[in-house]
């Protein structure tokens, strides 16, 4: 379970006029735009990603939300499922990431989680906009539908991923190297170094055990569970970046992109045209 969990409904309550008071201090609410910079109130980004999950044919199975910050960050879960989306042993699962203190734009991450053992991992960060300009909230439909347009290329990637890591053995002697070698990246804490280790040599789940780049992949993941959900993407994506060349895993899909802003083009007074962003 991840920390300073809500339901869907306080999100909605931190922006009314009774306010949220969360482990006894006072969640705050969404801040004032200014001319530059246009917040995202979490509970809208919830709710637009609900409408454009409906529309792509996504049912959600489960959802989870949490805050950080005294509620100026969010990150959210959502464990899908679909008709091309199908799996006896994971499910895919939509991270939402949202702040309100401008540390990173409002992004979806889209992931896996293993049916066993829980443990979610997340292969690719969608940024809906590099500003949070006037225009963002207007146009979250479009740039939500984009993002999670790349729902069914990443769950076939990621079973290419998770074939090509069953198929490399690791030497217990080189376990350890490599987990310190995640924790220099920041993607791993030291604290739990000995704990991932232990993991790998004798995992706590049948499906994992054999010695594979898999097995330590889940030894890890395991040992992030609980942890800060709006740490999570980077932490894995950094992991699999890694993983993946040691591998010979490819990538299908981007690791990071960016939704461009939508854009229309405008006529000038000397008969050219220019292309603006739309209001």
């Amino acid at each position: 379970m991840a920390k300073n969990v809500v339901t869907r409904e306080q999100l909605t309550q931190a922006d009314s006029d009774a306010g949220l008071v969360l482990n006894e201090k006072r969640i705050e609410a969404t801040p004032d735009g200014t001319d530059s910079h246009t917040p995202i109130p979490h509970f809208s980004l919830v709710d637009e990603t609900h409408a454009a999950l409906e529309r792509a044919g996504l049912e959600v199975e489960q959802e989870e939300h949490a805050l950080a910050r005294g509620g100026l960050r969010y990150f959210g879960g959502f464990a899908l499922k679909g008709n091309d989306i199908k799996a006896d042993d994971r499910r895919l699962v939509l991270g939402l990431r949202n702040a309100h203190d401008k540390s990173f734009a409002a992004s979806v991450c889209i992931g896996n989680q293993m049916m066993v053992c829980e443990n979610l991992c997340f292969s690719s960060d969608v940024k809906l906009a590099r500003r949070h300009t006037k225009n963002i909230v207007a146009d979250l439909p479009r740039v939500l539908s984009s993002a999670i347009s790349r729902v069914v290329s990443h769950w076939s990637d990621m079973g290419k991923r998770i074939d090509a890591y069953k198929g490399i053995e690791i030497a217990k002697a080189n376990a350890a190297d490599m987990i310190i070698d995640l924790v220099d990246a920041k993607a791993f804490p030291a604290r739990d170094v000995y704990k991932a280790v232990k993991e790998f040599e004798t995992p706590r789940h049948d499906e994992f055990k054999g010695g594979s780049l898999w097995t330590l992949y889940n030894g890890i993941t395991e040992h992030l569970k609980g942890g800060d959900l709006s740490k999570l993407p980077q932490r894995t994506m950094t992991v699999q970046s890694v993983f993946d060349k040691l591998a010979g895993h490819t990538p299908e899909i981007i690791d990071a992109v960016e939704i461009a802003p939508a854009q229309e083009v405008v006529a000038q007074p000397d008969g050219s045209a220019k292309v603006v962003l739309a209001s």
